[in-house]
């Protein structure tokens, strides 16, 4: 079994290739990693993703289906009636806030770019509610452009990894999209996701099951025991 080891020896080409196998191992743990917020078009991916901020996914999946049906166009929620639209979102949390960020970002859609959700980054983030993470979830699930979500699960993860320890989100974005090929980002960012809602937990992480131990630093940070480990595995989905 592994043991805790630190790597401020590690080598630039070392780093490199550890978080390349570390990517290959994720890949063959996680085969049907994906985004798990539902939806069936970017609009509809951009409002969930504004939703899910300080929410779970699956709370979120709960009541996007009455939201998506009551305003199925980017005209419908720049239009929207505030308290009707709280009413809605309410068990999201935030709920004034969504609720100023999805109709603002609706009226900035129709009012900028012919009420199609741009598929650009540069504009993405000019929109009320949408920072880099948001866009690149939009990016990368609605329009099949590469990039990293950098959400809380990614930063403690990578963090744990030891491939950075920066706690910047952009800094992280650009460390990682260094040492992660360009055509992967997407799917890796649901890789990291999906193992910090599994296994890489905040407070008690499964490593004695993790398949990422040998190569991680961070080992022992949690149970070791396979069988204590095991316990804390959690199935999805998740936040």
């Amino acid at each position: 079994m592994a043991t805790n080891r630190k790597r401020g020896s590690e080598t630039r080409l070392g780093l490199v290739r550890r978080a390349r196998k570390m990517n290959r191992i994720l890949a063959e743990t996680y085969p049907d990693a994906h985004c798990e917020l539902d939806f069936t078009n970017p609009l509809e991916l951009l409002v969930a993703t504004i939703l899910s901020a300080q929410c779970t996914d699956k709370r979120v999946n709960m009541v996007t289906p009455t939201l998506f049906a009551k305003y199925p166009t980017v005209e419908d929620y720049a239009a929207a009636d505030r308290a009707e639209m709280e009413e809605i979102i309410k068990s999201t949390g935030f709920f004034r806030a969504k609720t100023n960020s999805i109709i603002g970002m609706a009226q900035a859609v129709c009012a900028d770019h012919g009420g199609v959700v741009p598929n650009r980054l540069a504009d993405l983030v000019k929109l009320p509610g949408v920072g880099r993470k948001t866009a690149n979830v939009v990016l990368g699930n609605a329009f099949g452009v590469p990039g990293l979500t950098v959400d809380t699960h990614f930063q403690r993860l990578v963090r744990r990894f030891g491939w950075t320890e920066e706690t910047d989100p952009v800094k992280i974005e650009h460390i990682v999209g260094e040492l992660i090929p360009k055509r992967e980002w997407t799917v890796f960012s649901h890789r990291v996701i999906w193992h910090g809602r599994r296994i890489c937990h905040a407070r008690r992480p499964a490593c004695g099951v993790c398949p990422l131990a040998a190569l991680c630093p961070s080992f022992g940070t949690g149970p070791t025991d396979a069988v204590e480990a095991a316990k804390l595995v959690r199935p999805g989905p998740f936040s």
